[in-house]
């Protein structure tokens, strides 16, 4: 049987929550130190750790079948590249940034100044659309140095926690896109290959649905069990049972996390008590 190969990060945070994401869907690596290439020993799948910013070309020449990449790479080398997940993990900005002690009163900054970036095609076409005209110094590394040694008056770049800007006297003034791990799939992936894609994909999305629900057991006095129900639910509808304690059910429902204190401050007005709050680990529907 054919093994549908996959490009991840050769190193850094994006390489470790890849791995992750392919653990917690039950597929095991065999993956020794410094390995450029890995097979997974329970599922048609062979690991290729590829530098970032070549891995859009490998997809592009069928090279790999699908990548595990950050989206902000796509935009600038493989904007013809299909994105077939989102992931949701190593979230980040892509955003304009000047020194901290400037004035800034809008994007009108940067006519006619200097900017460095690792992301010209980006940076580009986002100054384009504003009608911006300016200078730019293609770096591939630290970027966030330029302004200090007096090469650009700002960088365009990837910003996360924003301490690596703080570091080095700099304030991000202008977010221009999101970006966060994606799943693209390369334009000559084949039927057969398409296959164990679907079944990866689906292990993927259960593991995603469960990163983003939490599982509720509560106790909830009968006379307010309406009100406690309509807030809760679930995938159909919560699971009610009675307690020995007359009077009182136990309820058990899943809400997304992103509701997750709202809700239980609406559950403690109507009367729950007990309210437990478990980790999903995945959920298929």
């Amino acid at each position: 049987m054919s093994k549908l190969k996959i490009a991840v990060q050769k190193s850094g945070r994006l390489n470790q929550d890849s791995l992750k994401i392919l653990k917690d869907c039950g597929i095991s690596i065999d993956n020794g130190k410094d390995q450029l290439k890995a097979s997974a020993s329970n599922f048609p799948l062979e690991i290729f750790y590829l530098r970032n910013g070549d891995i859009p070309q490998y997809l592009r020449d069928g090279v790999v079948d699908i990548a595990i990449i950050g989206e902000n790479v796509l935009i600038e080398k493989g904007e013809d590249i299909i994105i077939t997940e989102r992931l949701g993990f190593s979230k980040c900005r892509v955003s304009l940034a000047i020194p901290k002690n400037d004035s800034y009163n809008g994007i009108g900054f940067f006519s006619n100044k200097k900017i460095a970036t690792s992301y010209p095609n980006t940076l580009k076409k986002y100054l384009e659309s504003k009608n911006i005209s300016t200078q730019l110094h293609i770096i591939n590394g630290s970027v966030e140095i330029a302004p200090n040694i007096g090469l650009a008056d700002g960088i365009f770049d990837i910003v996360s926690s924003g301490s690596t800007l703080f570091k080095n006297n700099l304030k991000e003034v202008e977010v221009v896109l999101t970006s966060e791990a994606v799943l693209a799939v390369s334009p000559q992936i084949s039927s057969e290959k398409q296959f164990i894609l679907d079944k990866l994909k689906f292990r993927l999305q259960a593991v995603l649905k469960g990163r983003d629900s939490k599982y509720v057991l509560l106790n909830a006095p009968n006379n307010k069990l309406k009100e406690i129900l309509e807030l809760l639910p679930g995938m159909k509808s919560p699971t009610v049972l009675p307690l020995a304690e007359k009077g009182w059910s136990s309820v058990h429902s899943v809400i997304h996390k992103n509701q997750f204190w709202e809700i239980i401050d609406q559950l403690k007005q109507n009367g729950a008590e007990g309210i437990l709050v478990c980790p999903i680990e995945k959920m298929v529907l």
